[in-house]
């Protein structure tokens, strides 16, 4: 098995024609989506709020989140994203994913559609 990968476009959503496009690390281990801060800045996206993060290996992460408009696989959605450091690979985080009703296929490192509930 590998790394499933997809590419996202990230709007700023006050004015979606400022967007970022990138291909992004699909982290079934991570919350909310991480994109590196020269990104978000460069297209206006503006920081709403200081989190703390908990990383895989016990440590905390100080940053800063917002809210963007995520577009990946044809959905387009308004998620929480991180201000990730700027040599970060970016990562698409399982709250997008259960949002744009997706769920990963490890055995093809791809998406595939799911039925959302309520």
């Amino acid at each position: 098995m590998g790394e499933t990968r997809v590419d996202v476009t990230i709007r700023n959503p006050a004015d979606s024609r400022r967007c970022w496009e990138g291909e992004f690390v699909v982290d079934t281990g991570a919350i909310d989506s991480v994109v590196p801060r020269r990104h978000l800045e460069a297209i206006g996206v503006e920081p709403l709020e200081d989190a703390v993060y908990l990383l895989a290996d016990g440590s905390e992460f100080h940053t800063q989140t917002a809210l963007a408009q995520m577009e990946f696989e044809g959905r387009r959605l308004g998620s929480t994203v991180i201000f990730g450091p700027d040599d970060v690979d970016p990562l698409l985080g399982v709250t997008a994913l259960e949002s744009g009703g997706f769920a990963v296929d490890p055995v093809n490192n791809e998406l595939r559609k799911v039925v959302r509930r309520l």
